[in-house]
């Protein structure tokens, strides 16, 4: 057997760090279709299926905010370490994944439900779970009740069409307690509807039903009652075929989720770089580097957080008790606290 001497071994390991390196190096140099896009424009074409207050709504000087445009905003300061640097659009149900597959957006933060045939006939791909959804009842506090289960002989709007009259009606009759449908083809009809008193509650996606109640003059006389009869997720998509724009994008979902659960937020984010703990040295890019293989700096994370906060600073910011139509985190809470917000460990 041959042998080798430690000079030898010494100059091996030296060609192979410094080949690793120069691979690292050009992986940032040769970015993906989507990331080289991006960063020739200088900004983020980021779309939301719909405009939604809470989610995505237009001030009266045209700019936009929301819990998807902080989204947006995270993506951008990923890549530019600016979050300012996107150009956000509402899209309508009728043009969505045509519009991400041919490069007029980058990503869409909020489409249609995830459902095996929207990640999988379309052309793009979802990236992970943003914000968890399911179908529910929006009462008057007048109706005197706490559950749905105690809902019996009312009229109920619903959309007509789709799975939100379907999944009622499976309710209604696994209950046995007698309603009425008042059908209606437009979420805004919906609303208008309610606070008409043309139906005694509304039933539709829990955050459909959050966005009616703020939009109401006596937002605190309705509640949205708990129980949720059908299973929805929301989250970014983008286009099939640039694993490398995906990975930014879901990993920059997990740097908002991983930094709440290590408790870095935008106030404390730049007093951290002296902590021991490796996990957060990890995530601020001062042990290792998670951000050249990805074609971004190795402190992405970092400025993601300065630029936008964490998770549960996002959603405090457009559903928490200062919006006059608190949301409590339920399903959107992080695992470590009875919720399904889980986000692989920086390592």
């Amino acid at each position: 057997m041959a042998r080798h001497s430690w000079a030898s071994c010494r100059a091996w390991l030296a060609a192979i760090t410094a080949a690793t390196s120069l691979a690292l190096t050009t992986a940032w140099a040769l970015a993906g279709p989507t990331l080289e896009a991006v960063r020739a424009r200088g900004s983020v074409v980021c779309a939301s299926s719909d405009p939604l207050p809470g989610f995505a709504q237009r001030n009266s000087e045209g700019l936009w905010s929301g819990f998807d445009v902080d989204f947006c905003r995270a993506i951008a300061a990923a890549v530019f370490g600016d979050s300012s640097k996107i150009d956000f659009r509402p899209l309508s149900g009728d043009a969505r994944f045509a519009l991400l597959q041919t490069g007029a957006v980058d990503v869409i933060a909020r489409n249609g439900a995830w459902t095996m045939r929207r990640d999988t006939a379309y052309g793009v791909r979802y990236v992970g779970p943003l914000f968890f959804d399911g179908q529910g009842f929006l009462v008057p506090q007048t109706l005197n009740v706490v559950s749905a289960f105690e809902l019996s002989d009312i009229p109920v709007c619903v959309l007509d069409g789709g799975d939100d009259i379907l999944n009622m009606r499976e309710f209604f009759f696994l209950t046995q307690t007698p309603y009425a449908e008042v059908l209606y083809e437009d979420r805004e009809d919906l609303r208008v509807a309610y606070a008409a008193g043309l139906c005694s509650a509304v039933s539709a996606p829990v955050s459909w039903l959050h966005a009616i109640r703020r939009s109401l003059p006596d937002a605190p006389n309705h509640r949205v009652l708990p129980e949720r009869i059908s299973k929805e997720a929301f989250g970014p998509v983008v286009r099939e075929g640039d694993d490398e724009w995906y990975n930014i994008v879901r990993w920059t979902l997990y740097a908002l989720i991983n930094a709440e659960e290590l408790g870095v937020s935008s106030i404390n984010v730049d007093a951290l770089s002296s902590v021991r703990t490796n996990a957060i040295r990890r995530f601020l890019g001062l042990e290792g580097d998670y951000g050249t293989a990805l074609g971004l700096a190795p402190d992405f994370m970092k400025a993601v957080i300065r630029e936008v906060g964490n998770y549960g600073e996002i959603f405090e910011r457009h559903f928490g008790s200062g919006t006059g139509a608190g949301l409590l985190r339920g399903q959107n809470a992080l695992w470590t606290q009875g919720g399904l917000l889980y986000a692989p460990p920086i390592r």
